[in-house]
């Protein structure tokens, strides 16, 4: 599997592609700046990207706006964000698009090193690996409006794990009910908010995030 590594530490980037190669990973570039990536995503077409929000030359959103720019280029392109913070308009706008695997992982919450292969290898094969802090800023921004606010506790509790990337199998694990439970609660969110009930968990987050998405551009 072939990743481009985009982090503009040195410590932080060599760590990285040592701890990648080890589990059999393939580093096709491992670069610090945003023209950089830009030029490594095209030329490369890498398996997964695993960006840094702030690159240089602007050490803003330079590495959020290059995957972006590279998925609209190539619709698709596993993107896994790893940062330090969360860049609320560019991270919904990665997570709208709908095709692909996504993931936003906040670094100081990575804990060891298979959490984080894990989410590589999730990515790569087109699901979701969302930390949970990502989800609660995006989901925030649209608590106080409609169908959101529509959802009881336990919906909105069950459209979080989802938003995780969690399967309902693993769902009703965590939250000890039975799966047929969460079939019901998924089904009855996806009704609320007006999306056809779909069997594949990735898609079906993204939808679920598109449309909040969309829903919180009209309210602005």
């Amino acid at each position: 599997m072939r990743v481009v590594l985009a982090e503009d530490l040195f410590l932080l980037r060599d760590g990285l592609v040592r701890l990648l190669e080890a589990y059999g990973f393939e580093i096709a570039a491992a670069v610090e700046s945003g023209p950089e990536l830009t030029a490594a995503l095209a030329e490369l077409e890498p398996d997964v990207a695993v960006v840094d929000v702030r690159l240089p030359p602007t050490h803003t959103d330079e590495g959020l706006q290059c995957a972006l720019r590279a998925r609209r280029e190539r619709p698709g392109l596993p993107v896994l964000v790893l940062s330090q913070h969360v860049e609320q308009l560019y991270a919904r706008e990665l997570l709208a698009d709908g095709s692909g695997g996504v993931g936003y992982l906040l670094k100081d919450r990575v804990f060891d090193a298979d959490q984080f292969v894990d989410a590589v290898r999730r990515v790569a094969a087109g699901g979701t690996a969302m930390d949970p802090q990502v989800i609660q800023q995006l989901l925030a921004r649209r608590e106080a409006a409609e169908p959101l606010a529509g959802l009881t506790p336990r919906e909105r509790e069950v459209l979080e794990l989802m938003a995780q990337g969690r399967s309902n199998a693993a769902i009703a694990g965590q939250l000890v009910v039975t799966e047929r439970a969460i079939a019901k609660h998924t089904s009855n969110i996806f009704s609320k908010l007006g999306l056809e009930v779909s069997d594949d968990d990735n898609r079906r987050v993204l939808a679920v995030l598109a449309h909040l998405d969309q829903g919180g551009r009209r309210a602005r």
